[in-house]
């Protein structure tokens, strides 16, 4: 069984290039990141440039028929991100093939966001618009609205660091990458909420002021002052990744 999808919106160019699953893992490009599950690789048709990611298996035993693949997990989450208004990569095309049950190959495929860069690489060096004040209160902002989303529809990216944070040119901020989130509910949420927070917080200790990072907890908040219970999730936030870095 093979369930494949191109958007209605994809260019003529993507429809053609990426008719189904077979066009897809034929497709060769330029190889950005890979391991013994997947890869990813940017291919340019028709004057843009797409994301390919491609997983020739979903892991051993049990996993290629149990539980949700990573591939399907990630489009989904992707697309749970659009219908929340959060700003993410544009999904193009997406789908998956088993046999018998068992998972075999799948793909997701993402136009690129040109003239962007992710939080991680601005932080390795040194960009500037890291000490912009105002550039910061800005992805700050932005930041703290789609964490707030996110955790308002008890789910959790699970996966929230720099390196997943997209900024432009016009200085937007987009989510992307999102395979192992999920929903959750009462202290499975809190704790999953406390490590979404925690990830955030593991580079922008080293890059950000005490008060910027203040400003970004009250904002995703909607308050104007810590009380009690926001005090105590900053001490865990702070002591999440103790002894681990």
């Amino acid at each position: 069984m093979s369930e494949w999808r191109v958007r209605d919106e994809a260019a003529l160019a993507a429809h053609q290039a990426f008719g189904n699953l077979d066009a897809v893992f034929a497709l060769e490009g330029r190889r950005i990141t890979s391991d013994i599950l997947s890869e990813v690789i940017l291919v340019q048709v028709g004057g843009l440039r797409y994301y390919i990611k491609r997983y020739s298996a979903a892991g051993k035993g049990l996993r290629r028929f149990i539980g949700r693949p990573r591939i399907k997990a990630e489009w989904q989450n992707l697309r749970q991100f659009e219908r929340w208004g959060i700003p993410t990569a544009p999904i193009i095309a997406f789908g998956l093939e088993r046999h018998h049950g068992a998972f075999v190959r799948g793909a997701l495929i993402t136009q690129e966001l040109r003239g962007t860069e992710d939080l991680a690489q601005l932080a390795n060096k040194g960009d500037p618009r890291l000490r912009d004040r105002a550039w910061v209160a800005r992805m700050s902002e932005q930041l703290a609205a789609a964490t707030r989303t996110l955790h308002a529809h008890h789910f959790t990216h699970n996966d929230l660091k720099w390196r997943n944070l997209l900024v432009d040119e016009q200085a937007s901020l987009y989510l992307i990458d999102c395979p192992t989130g999920t929903f959750w509910w009462g202290p499975l949420l809190r704790h999953r909420i406390v490590k979404d927070l925690a990830c955030l917080d593991k580079v922008a200790k080293y890059r950000l002021s005490r008060t910027q990072r203040l400003r970004f907890y009250l904002s995703y908040c909607e308050r104007e002052r810590l009380g009690a219970a926001d005090k105590a999730r900053i001490r865990l936030v702070l002591q999440y990744f103790e002894g681990r870095e």
